[in-house]
């Protein structure tokens, strides 16, 4: 596990945190949330890497400031929200281009979280880098719905997120009948981090177990 350095097709040049055996099988991208690269997605790397995947998460807010990494106080929520604004979309789509391009392997998939997430999402819309795509609690992704994923993508949403109503999920699903939509009953936003109050270990736990083999089922 080590922090490495990526540059994006427009030279951009920024941070990413890598983890997992070198010589992987399987390998994944990782979209992190507003937060930046903090112990939680470097903790949520690990267990990946304990898997046998090798995972980089890049670094996504390095194109508004460099170094972010906050915890989950209301102050850096609304921190993280004016971070996010600053990073365009287009930006972030390069930067996880550039992390699956230091990957060798032919198959890569791409897994986000919150606004990673729908970052997540648009390397299954908008390009063809990607083998599979995850995505836990994505927000805005209701608006992106209409895009065609270019590849097999599987959702996961708490049934009382507070930022994600079930009419969004429901949108995606009428929209995009292919697409695997998993919703876990009394899960709220952010139910997969163990740093927050809303960490729901049930839900957790059976979301990562579909995930790996949603992964493994397309990658391997």
């Amino acid at each position: 596990m080590a922090w490495i350095e990526l540059e994006a097709a427009d030279g951009h040049k920024l941070a990413a945190w890598r983890d997992g055996p070198e010589n992987a099988e399987l390998c994944l991208v990782l979209g992190m949330e507003i937060f930046g690269v903090n112990s939680h997605i470097r903790y949520v790397c690990a267990q990946f890497a304990d898997q046998g995947i090798a995972v980089i998460a890049p670094a996504l807010l390095d194109r508004a400031e460099r170094g972010v990494e906050m915890g989950y106080s209301a102050e850096e929520l609304q921190r993280g929200f004016e971070l996010r604004a600053r990073a365009p979309a287009a930006g972030s789509l390069m930067d996880i281009q550039a992390a699956r391009a230091a990957f060798a392997q032919p198959k890569v998939g791409i897994i986000g979280y919150c606004w990673g997430g729908r970052v997540a999402w648009w390397g299954a819309t908008r390009s063809d880098s990607f083998a599979a795509c995850a995505a836990w609690y994505a927000g805005g992704l209701a608006a992106d719905r209409e895009e065609q994923p270019r590849c097999p993508v599987q959702l996961h949403f708490g049934e009382h997120d507070h930022s994600i109503p079930l009419a969004d999920v429901e949108a995606i699903r009428e929209a995009r009948s292919e697409v695997e939509v998993f919703v876990y009953p009394g899960a709220q936003h952010g139910f997969g981090c163990e740093e927050r109050p809303t960490f729901d270990p049930p839900s957790y736990e059976l979301a990562q177990a579909r995930t790996l083999a949603f992964f493994r089922n397309h990658l391997v």
